[in-house]
């Protein structure tokens, strides 16, 4: 699977680095990635290069706000060979409507 469509790539240009900052949970999730428990939602994003630098909340054993890239994201293999996906009917929300155990 494609993790960076077109119809992402435009979503994600509304949102570079640190232009969310302050807005604490009105921040909006862009969109969301996710592998065998693990689920990262993107706030903000830059392209660099031919990756790109995303900054948002991984959710694991528990929630953590931080920086991860696309590479990062395509390197990554579960088991039994799993890739990481995009959630291809997730919609912008607000993080305060994710209800996260997130504390910031």
């Amino acid at each position: 699977m494609k993790l960076i469509t077109k119809a992402v790539e435009k979503e994600l240009a509304k949102y570079p680095l640190y232009s969310q900052d302050g807005k604490v949970k009105d921040a909006v999730v862009v969109c969301k990635f996710f592998l065998q428990g693990y689920t990262w939602y993107v706030l903000e994003a830059e392209k660099a290069d031919n990756d790109y630098e995303f900054f948002g909340i991984t959710v694991g054993q528990f929630a953590e706000l931080g920086y991860f890239t696309l590479s990062q994201l395509e390197s990554v293999t579960g088991q039994w060979g799993l890739r990481v996906e995009r959630d291809r009917g997730f919609k912008p929300i607000k993080v305060k409507d994710l209800n996260l155990p997130l504390e910031y």
